[in-house]
């Protein structure tokens, strides 16, 4: 089995899709998926379909759901295929659980690139961790199980997948600025603050990169309509690393340039306190 949840939900055995159309049931799959060869209590997997609302027939009816998965996983895999689909969709006492290996979901070859990536990075291995990180980031596909109605407990793992994918991200184009490649990276880093207009690291990124692209008049304009941004909605000054960028990019700082610049950190905290 093989699936994938960084993006559209898919799951496949043989070449055949298992992916239910159903919304609940398409619930219970991306759940399990998350956590190959772990229990999913079921209180658990009830509330990531029902909430707290829970109607009178919920037992049977999740029962329902899971035998509804095991006919589609058995027809996909066949009457020749060793085991059966009880054996791949288990039940154990209090819950379900996937027995597949965690490599068959690309979330765990992700987090491995991701954890390989940044032990490269902060060994100041900038090839390695760049080619790892952008490497974790080329499985996704979209934004985590888009094609999926999620509930309380789904929202939460896809929040922390969303927040994950963003701080690699970051890494990267840390690590990607450390080799040198600011100009490659104007027009990720427009695209990238435009989308998050209140993160103030990939608006440190930006300002670095267009200073050392030549651009030192477009790096300060980032950080006025930031400035002015996180006034008027929060009612803040940025942080004093982010004004200590600042005052660096107008008195032209030689630490800015990508060789003198520190080569162990992110560019967020070159002029961390």
């Amino acid at each position: 089995m093989q699936i994938q949840v960084l993006g559209p939900l898919s799951a496949e055995v043989n070449g055949g899709s298992i992916v239910p159309t159903a919304r609940k049931p398409r619930q219970i799959l991306a759940l399990l998926a998350l956590y190959p060869g772990r229990v999913m209590p079921v209180p658990t997997l009830m509330e990531e379909i029902w909430g707290t609302q829970l109607p009178h027939s919920a037992l049977t009816t999740l029962q329902t759901y899971i035998l509804q998965l095991r006919r589609r996983l058995g027809t996909a895999m066949g009457p020749g295929a060793p085991g059966n689909a009880k054996e791949v969709l288990a039940t154990r006492h209090g819950g379900y659980l996937l027995q597949i290996a965690p490599e068959s979901v690309d979330v765990h070859e992700y987090e491995q690139l991701v954890t390989r990536g940044q032990s490269a990075f902060e060994q100041g291995e900038d090839e390695t961790a760049a080619a790892l990180l952008r490497q974790a980031l080329g499985l996704w596909n979209g934004n985590a199980l888009v094609d999926v109605r999620v509930g309380p407990i789904l929202e939460i793992e896809v929040m922390r997948l969303e927040e994950s994918r963003l701080v690699t991200t970051e890494r990267r184009i840390d690590a990607d600025l450390r080799l040198g490649r600011h100009t490659e990276l104007l027009a990720e880093l427009k695209e990238l603050i435009a989308r998050h207009p209140q993160h103030e690291g990939l608006h440190s990124q930006a300002m670095v990169a267009f200073y050392r692209s030549g651009r030192q008049a477009t790096g300060l304009d980032i950080y006025r309509r930031m400035r002015a941004r996180l006034i008027e909605d929060l009612g803040v000054e940025p942080s004093p690393q982010l004004q200590r960028l600042h005052h660096a990019m107008l008195a032209v700082d030689p630490a800015l340039d990508v060789v003198a610049g520190p080569r162990g950190g992110s560019t967020f905290n070159l002029y961390a306190a």
